[in-house]
């Protein structure tokens, strides 16, 4: 299975969506909006931001292998 390696970020704060390219070689764990600046951080269980608020999940949970934490 090959990963998709785009995914859409929503802030739970305003809203806003942005199309972000995922490393496949780490986790993002912080995310800075770039309308209202809230910094995002994964949700409980999750291991990095796409994982809490992308429309795919990160490249290794895609892969179903172990995340980078």
């Amino acid at each position: 299975m090959v990963a998709i390696l785009e995914s859409v970020i929503t802030c739970p704060n305003c809203g806003h969506l942005q199309t972000e390219i995922m490393p496949t070689d780490a986790c993002m764990y912080f995310y800075e909006c770039s309308s209202c600046k809230l910094v995002l951080k994964p949700l409980t269980g999750d291991c990095c931001v796409f994982c809490s608020y992308g429309s795919q999940k990160c490249p290794p949970i895609q892969e179903q292998r172990s995340c980078c934490h």
